[in-house]
């Protein structure tokens, strides 16, 4: 018994060797040194210590599988083909590292610099997959299979599925325009020309996903978006101006109506959430209308959505002002003139 086991006893030593070593990387070394990095201000410490806890541990157990193969007397082909293995699988292990970690240095990066670089999944999808195909030719080429084939068959393929492709091209490259000029970015909110309105959630290599109001989404392809009218209640600022219009009565003193509809107008500015509160409303007289003299109210809001409370507060607590400075709004009216007799029928639907 002890004759069949003894080749054996070096390999499970290295195995459980490097296993004991990786538990103790993993739970007492990168344990201190986490505690470390969380009291420095950059996030990438944190970030790459975290990737590490969890391939440290597989990384220490390939690296006793290799040491263990080379004290088993096995043929010279079956040595190659457990090493070509432990290989693969370290190579590909790295690659996973390196693409979670490109991936979030990209968020990290895109979190600091909202306004220049936003976070789109359409970065960290191109990313991910930029990583595993130099992950896959590194494979390749570790095995021995030569990759300038591999290439040449890309370039040649890459032609016969862009013309395949074109529409889902089209939308990965309008994708890539509307991030790069800036005119969108996720969480502003913006109207397209075809009528779409809402708040951008994510643009992703097809399209673009527009949260409307209601919460529904808009899944609008990204080439759709480039060839049409948008218009971004968040650019140039978020804060917009607010319009309320108002009509009062031909009798009513203008001068009055002015001063009491601004003193609302301050009111709602300074008290309701989403009011600038340092803005100075103000009114401005356009019409004549058929029943009442017509104004615009222009009050401003913090962004786009916060208007509709602004409305809501400053119409009610307006009428109540009216009512309490007996300011009339008045119904519609028509005069109607007739040359001659009226007719009996009309006199009888006037009574």
């Amino acid at each position: 018994m002890w004759t069949i086991l003894k080749p054996f006893i070096a390999p499970l030593a290295f195995v459980f060797g490097a296993l004991i070593l990786g538990l103790i990387s993993k739970r007492i070394i990168l344990k201190k040194v986490a505690k470390i990095a969380r009291k420095t201000s950059w996030k990438g410490d944190d970030i790459l210590i975290s990737a590490l806890k969890r391939w440290v541990v597989w990384w220490f157990l390939f690296a006793g599988a290799y040491l263990a193969t080379l004290s088993i007397p096995v043929e010279v082909v079956l040595l190659k083909l457990m090493h070509n293995v432990i290989m693969v699988l370290t190579i590909l292990s790295l690659t996973i590292f390196a693409a979670n970690m490109s991936v979030s240095v990209i968020n990290l990066y895109s979190a600091n610099l909202k306004e220049s670089f936003p976070r789109t999944t359409i970065f960290t999808n191109l990313t991910r997959i930029f990583v595993f195909l130099i992950g896959f030719l590194i494979i390749f080429n570790s095995l021995g299979i030569s990759i300038t084939p591999i290439l040449t068959g890309l370039g040649i393929g890459g032609l016969a599925v862009a013309l395949a492709l074109q529409e889902t091209l089209s939308n990965l490259f309008a994708g890539l325009q509307l991030i790069a000029s800036r005119q969108i970015r996720p969480g502003d909110y913006i109207r397209l020309g075809s009528g779409e309105e809402g708040f951008i959630v994510d643009i992703n290599w097809r399209n673009t996903t527009v949260r409307e109001l209601s919460n529904n989404l808009n899944i609008i392809p990204n080439s759709h978006i480039s060839k049409t009218i948008v218009k971004n209640y968040f650019l140039p600022e978020k804060i917009s101006s607010v319009l309320v219009q108002v009509g009062v009565a031909y009798e009513s003193d203008l001068e009055k109506v002015e001063k009491a509809t601004i003193e609302v107008a301050r009111e709602v500015m300074r008290e309701i959430p989403g009011g600038v509160s340092d803005f100075e409303p103000f009114t401005r007289y356009h019409t004549f209308g058929d029943s009442s003299i017509n104004f615009t109210v222009i009050l401003k809001a913090k962004e786009f959505v916060d208007q509709y409370i602004l409305k809501h507060e400053f119409i009610k607590r307006l009428h109540k002002r009216y009512q309490a400075e007996g300011i009339t709004i008045p119904f519609p009216i028509r005069t109607l003139h007739f040359e001659g007799k009226i007719p009996e029928s009309v006199l009888k639907d006037m009574e």
